[in-house]
């Protein structure tokens, strides 16, 4: 495994007014792991995916990609950067496709007059190229990708943002609680659809409150608390209960 991390933060402060968000906070991603990243609630793990995402500018510290340092003032930076996101309330359209949402704001036109002039969209290739997708990542429970995505279970809907992520992602993957509003059959599917992602040479970043799930899929969890890491711990260093204490503050261990 190389020793540079694929994402890292060094120093990351971030404040709004009176309060301190984070706190001179480190993080790394290295290629082909998922990392979890915990903490309870107000710990600020929230502002460091977000800067991270480009969602949020810090005020202070530096974000390095392959260790490059990189500024990010918008999700369309870290989208340039091949960085993608995939938000707890998933961000798809109910009433487009499947197809059309796994290419939602990155639509191909046509080839051809077509495309240029009359800039008809290039449906049967984008289905064809979603079809091809879909499958590679093992989603073979969605028969008829020109089905509109609000006919899909919670689970197939997971499916198709994560499948749009790891579509167009070419650094890395970050999902946010991907498993928050799913039964126990859709998790294990979605959770499977993580690690394929990893096996696919895509580094996952996961925020979750699962620990069953964190502990299933994570090959090392960043615990966050006070508004930095605390910890770098790993499912075969640590226990739940030893996670969740040092989550906590009940023990203390150095970073």
């Amino acid at each position: 495994m190389s020793a540079t991390p694929v994402l890292e933060a060094r120093g990351l402060v971030k404040r709004y007014g009176h309060v301190v968000a984070l706190d001179h906070a480190d993080f790394s991603l290295m290629p082909g792991e998922i990392l979890a990243v915990i903490g309870d609630n107000g710990a600020g793990k929230s502002s460091l995916i977000k800067c991270l995402s480009g969602a949020v500018v810090p005020d202070e510290g530096e974000i390095l990609l392959d260790g490059t340092p990189v500024r990010m003032r918008t999700p369309l930076d870290a989208r340039a950067l091949g960085i993608e996101t995939v938000y707890q309330t998933l961000a798809v359209s109910p009433a487009l496709d499947i197809a059309s949402n796994l290419f939602l704001g990155r639509e191909r036109r046509a080839p051809g007059l077509l495309g240029s002039v009359l800039r008809k969209l290039d449906v049967s290739g984008m289905r064809v190229d979603a079809s091809k997708h879909m499958q590679e990542l093992g989603i073979l429970t969605v028969q008829n990708l020109g089905q509109a995505v609000e006919t899909l279970s919670g689970g197939q809907r997971q499916g198709v943002a994560v499948a749009r992520a790891a579509l167009f992602g070419s650094r890395v993957v970050i999902m946010d609680e991907p498993t928050a509003a799913l039964g126990v059959k859709e998790s294990a599917r979605v959770l499977k659809l993580i690690q394929d992602v990893r096996d696919r040479g895509l580094p996952v970043i996961l925020i979750s409150h699962n620990m069953p799930h964190v502990f299933e899929v994570a090959d090392r969890i960043h615990i966050h608390r006070l508004g930095r890491r605390a910890a770098i711990v790993t499912p075969q260093s640590h226990t739940m209960t030893e996670a969740v204490g040092i989550m906590t503050g009940a023990v203390t261990v150095d970073a």
